[in-house]
């Protein structure tokens, strides 16, 4: 009887370790496999259950013990998972995943945004890769009281928004999000950057202005100083500019191959061949390196530029109108001949 006791002792001891040691390798070393063998990101939305998360984790990865995983989630107390976005590695241990949805250990994610004409192309962009609702962004660029925090208004809101691509956490409020552009743009608006603008009488958001005019204009960057010293010459001759996409985006017919007479009669303080100045706000959030172009803009005497007539996508740039009228009759010649209306 003695025997037995102590066998059946020995016994529950090495089922006890077995059990310990078990639970110990899946704690610390490893429980969690990935499917494929490739990292995932988890996205836990507010609201979302424990149950919920493990019905996620179970589509991406492989458990050797699901019921020593439940078992650790119970000792480290952990039930309701922080909202995030994580991304977890090929193989994994219940103690590091556990930490990271308990604790609220994000992967930060990269957010990209360019080639933007309208705010509520931005808010659209934003949103579809943070946690966020486009509607909370556009209306905080929509609103001259919230822009004057940042010293912008509606017009000018989407200059706050300097194109690249930045880490955010994926849950970020608006609010943050906001504090977190102005501190990029504070950046990139240096003292040295603050005093070209102001050697040119020039505002950051007339800077941007211009940026975006020329973005528009050309997509050869290499003529981007040249078109910036064009538009500074008009300005300071009060002339207009007659940017024709500015018109574009006036009539917010961003699709137009040809401006015509009945375009340019649109009233709108965008219409820069009607209104003189620069207009109230940029007609697309420009690059830093354009920006940059304009404020180291190259120095000359050109007042006018048409495109080439042979859709290079390059510019003929003049000192007089005369020479510029010559060269937009071959432009209006070939756009006749290709039929383009």
């Amino acid at each position: 009887m003695k025997k037995t006791s102590l066998y059946i002792l020995i016994l529950t001891a090495v089922v006890a370790c077995a059990f310990a040691g078990k639970s110990f390798w899946h704690l610390k070393v490893q429980n969690l496999t990935s499917r494929d063998g490739e990292a995932h990101y988890i996205y836990v939305y507010p609201h979302t259950t424990y149950e919920q998360l493990l019905t996620e984790l179970q589509a991406h990865y492989r458990f050797a013990s699901q019921f020593h995983f439940r078992l650790h989630c119970r000792m480290m107390h952990f039930s309701e998972p922080k909202t995030g976005c994580y991304l977890l590695g090929s193989a994994l241990c219940d103690l590091d995943v556990i930490r990271r949805f308990r604790n609220q250990e994000q992967t930060p994610v990269q957010v990209t945004f360019n080639n933007i004409r309208t705010a509520p192309q931005l808010a659209q962009r934003l949103a579809s890769q943070l946690m966020l609702d486009s509607l909370d962004i556009i209306t905080r660029l929509e609103s001259d009281s919230c822009m004057q925090h940042y010293g912008l208004n509606v017009a000018t809101a989407v200059t706050l928004f300097i194109p690249d691509t930045y880490e955010l956490y994926w849950n970020i409020s608006p609010d943050a999000l906001f504090e977190r552009m102005q501190k990029e743009y504070r950046h990139f608006w240096n003292e040295n950057r603050l005093e070209k603008a102001k050697a040119l009488s020039l505002t950051p958001a007339q800077v941007a202005t211009i940026a975006s005019i020329i973005e528009e204009e050309s997509n050869r960057q290499a003529e981007y100083p040249v078109i910036a010293g064009l538009y500074i010459n008009r300005l300071k001759k009060n002339m207009p500019l007659q940017a024709c996409p500015t018109v574009k985006f006036a009539l917010r017919d961003f699709g137009l191959r040809r401006i015509l007479e009945k375009h340019l009669q649109v009233d709108s303080p965008y219409n820069t061949y009607k209104y003189a100045g620069l207009p109230p706000g940029p007609i697309r959030i420009p690059r830093a390196s354009t920006m940059d172009a304009v404020l180291n803009r190259q120095q000359h005497n050109y007042l006018y530029m048409c495109a080439n007539a042979d859709f290079s996508g390059t510019h003929h740039f003049s000192a007089t109108y005369a020479e510029h009228a010559r060269y937009a009759r071959y432009y209006q010649a070939e756009l006749n001949k290709r039929k383009i209306k």
